[in-house]
């Protein structure tokens, strides 16, 4: 299997649970707290390693406990640390994640020292890669960092896949070369892409060499080089909590594209890794092996 490496961004979750979400000048009390792994490229990691690619991650954390306890989180789910800097100028990326009964959130993130991932330093970690490699980047990168590793994945070429989540103002070159390019309906609007003519079968045109657009609890739909649209189902759970469920799809998807699985085929995987995360609280340690979702989605 090829290796999977995710360059992005990884933070502390401060978790707080509550009946309702608060409305503008509202105060609402806490039932419960937790503290866990978070960011979108780290999640995005862990969701690889768990499908079983073997997967490497590049980033920087803080000199900090924060970024000590990242570290750790990232190395006990199976992903390689040694492109993990420590960085003094910065304290660690944190996020403020409310979760209200019926699993909707909503989400605050300080990037800290996720700003300070090098470009050249991604530059660098491409050129030394092996030639089968897959590189996952994300909308929480500098989009001059992303635009760097893009091209030089483009110049060894390795397949490079981007999660333009949140949106990122990225070149035109680099949506060129995303084989996928991964958003979700809103994400998609932002690069030109009508996602409801897309996901109804329609010719829609697309900036990237695939495009994957997740539909939430539609499913997804996804198209290889301008051919025919494919979509795939979601599966019909409980809902706990959706934090890290995008990228549950994302890390999943990326490992079966390793693998040599088909682009429905890694899909269709995703989209039960994603359906099984939405039924626990958190984003990583929602997160299961194949193993594990196929157990938990046949109850």
């Amino acid at each position: 299997m090829s290796g999977v490496v995710v360059v992005g961004s990884v933070n502390l979750d401060d978790i707080l649970r509550m009946d309702k979400l608060p409305g503008p000048g509202e105060t609402v009390l806490a039932v419960g707290a937790g503290r866990a792994l978070g960011g979108k490229g780290a999640n995005q990691a862990v969701a690889s390693a768990l499908a079983g690619a073997p997967t490497r991650f590049a980033g920087c954390v803080g000199d900090d406990a924060a970024g000590r306890f990242l570290r750790d989180q990232l190395s006990g789910y199976g992903v390689g640390v040694d492109d993990l800097r420590v960085v003094a100028e910065a304290g660690s990326g944190r996020a403020l994640i409310l979760i209200e009964d019926g699993g909707e959130n909503s989400i605050v993130v300080e990037s800290g020292a996720n700003h300070l991932v090098d470009a050249g330093a991604g530059v660098r970690l491409v050129e030394a890669l092996p030639a089968d490699s897959v590189v996952l980047t994300q909308g929480e990168l500098l989009p001059v960092v992303i635009d760097a590793v893009a091209a030089a994945c483009a110049a060894r070429g390795l397949r490079f896949v981007l999660n333009l989540a949140p949106p990122a103002g990225v070149s035109a070159q680099t949506l060129a070369v995303a084989d996928p390019l991964v958003v979700n309906e809103i994400e998609a609007a932002q690069v030109g892409i009508d996602a409801a003519a897309f996901a109804a079968g329609e010719s829609v045109a697309y900036p990237s060499r695939s495009l994957v657009v997740t539909l939430g609890r539609a499913g997804s739909a996804l198209s290889e080089a301008g051919g025919a649209v494919e979509t795939v189902a979601s599966h019909a759970v409980p809902v706990v909590d959706t934090t890290g469920a995008g990228d549950a799809f994302v890390g999943t998807l990326v490992a079966g594209l390793a693998r040599g699985d088909s682009m429905g085929g890694a899909a269709r995987l995703a989209s039960a890794a994603a359906a099984f995360c939405v039924t626990r609280l958190g984003a990583a340690p929602s997160y299961g092996t194949p193993q594990e979702i196929a157990a938990g989605l046949d109850r």
